[in-house]
């Protein structure tokens, strides 16, 4: 991710950050419980929702974006440990975490089936998967707009894909999707799911 793009993220998000936004991660964050690990912290905006989480590993592949999560880490009530990592290739061990967190990540992963399969290997078997993102609506009419726009948007949203199937992603990959609200004509997804085991 650019220095440039890192150094503007939270100017341009925080209107939405402050209305919108703030009620939903909220909202998915409160579920988050035991040892978490948060998939592309980006500013680390998530930190102060954990409470009831007893710690927080974040992985984020930008150094521009790590730099400036440091205010955040210390608005928080749990400990945070920052990592530079991708989604693709997690360094834990397996089955190391109770909950993994992803919020307004999926759109820019490049190898979501490969950042999948990480997560859940790294996923206690019955382990939480949450998530907040958004996805390629249901209405024809918008998805197509999606579908035309996203070149030009990954382009200047530093490879922020419009269209992404998200929730397919994850029935995919075999989870087991216990809840998804939309929200926004489904323009957002808050998704909860579990990390069943195969020969479940």
């Amino acid at each position: 991710m650019g220095k440039l793009f890192a150094k503007w993220y939270d100017f341009f998000m925080n209107p939405l950050e402050k209305t919108a936004f703030k009620a939903l991660r909220k909202k998915l964050l409160s579920n988050a419980t035991g040892s978490v690990l948060e998939i592309g912290s980006g500013t680390g905006v998530n930190f102060p929702f954990y409470i009831e989480a007893k710690s927080v590993t974040a992985i984020e592949p930008s150094q521009y974006m790590l730099k400036n999560s440091v205010s955040k880490i210390q608005q928080a009530t749990v400990p945070i440990e920052v990592i530079q990592a991708g989604a693709e290739q997690l360094p834990f061990p397996d089955h190391s975490f109770d909950c993994v967190v992803a919020t307004l990540v999926f759109c820019t992963i490049l190898d979501r089936d490969k950042a999948m399969i990480e997560i859940k290997r790294v996923c206690k078997p019955d382990g939480q998967i949450l998530l907040f993102e958004h996805v390629r609506m249901d209405n024809r009419f918008l998805s197509h707009l999606q579908d035309f726009f996203t070149p030009i948007w990954k382009k200047i949203c530093d490879g922020c894909c419009l269209n992404r199937e998200t929730l397919k992603l994850l029935i995919d990959h075999n989870l087991k999707i216990i809840n998804v609200e939309k929200h926004y004509q489904g323009l957002f997804l808050l998704i909860e799911a579990r990390n069943v085991p195969e020969n479940k």
